[in-house]
């Protein structure tokens, strides 16, 4: 797939133009799936935090509320009880999905209970746009100290990208520089710290960080 993994969506016009691009197209002749599977995973999200973003309602402004021709919404933990003749379609004709954040263990078990995870790979003209714990379950690692999920093994996510992310940078007193820096060292690996203005664009194997905001690579 084409990925664009950000820390708080679709934030600046450089980010926006990275959209476009992957999508080939204009947002507004684009169909989106949203998948809110990740928020019920972690403890501070809930029903009214899933609707709002399936809804487009305004804080989700920067990613369900872009003006996407259409809108629907692919809850995966629904998928395993109705069958993949039914929603491999939805997910074939969509032009991208858009993964809301929660807890990125918690996502990576359903995206493999469904069978989501194993359809990925013939998608190459698919977008995925994720926001926090959507981007996360791409990278083969979170670090302990972004699992929330009391079910959760370990850290372990999907491994799609060769590199672990850090996001909102700066938002969260808990979510400094200094903090990012421990929580890299645990990981060991190529990582990135990135705030809300900073997205990492991967296509076919080539990562391309696109920010107007501030990121820092560690490893």
């Amino acid at each position: 797939m084409k990925l664009l993994l950000t820390s708080g969506g679709v934030t600046n016009p450089s980010i926006h133009s990275a959209l476009v691009q992957l999508l080939g197209k204009p947002v507004a002749e684009c169909h989106a799936l949203c998948i809110p599977t990740a928020q019920w995973g972690h403890p501070m999200c809930g029903p009214t935090s899933v609707r709002g973003f399936v809804a487009a309602e305004p804080r989700f402004r920067h990613l369900s509320g872009l003006g996407w021709a259409s809108l629907g919404v692919l809850e995966l933990t629904a998928l395993p009880t109705i069958g993949a003749e039914r929603w491999v379609a939805w997910v074939r004709e969509a032009d991208v999905l858009l993964v809301d954040g929660g807890d990125a263990t918690y996502l990576c078990h359903w995206m493999r209970e469904s069978g989501l995870a194993d359809l990925l790979p013939t998608l190459p003209d698919t977008v995925w746009v994720g926001v926090s714990a959507g981007s996360m379950v791409m990278t083969s690692r979170i670090g302990t100290y972004f699992v929330e999920w009391p079910a959760a093994p370990d850290d372990r996510t999907l491994g799609v990208v060769d590199f672990s992310i850090f996001p909102h940078l700066d938002l969260f007193p808990t979510n400094t520089l200094t903090h990012a820096a421990r929580w890299a060292a645990e990981i060991g690996g190529p990582a990135y710290a990135i705030d809300e203005q900073t997205a990492i664009k991967v296509v076919d194997g080539s990562v391309e960080v696109v920010s107007e905001g501030q990121w820092k690579k560690f490893g």
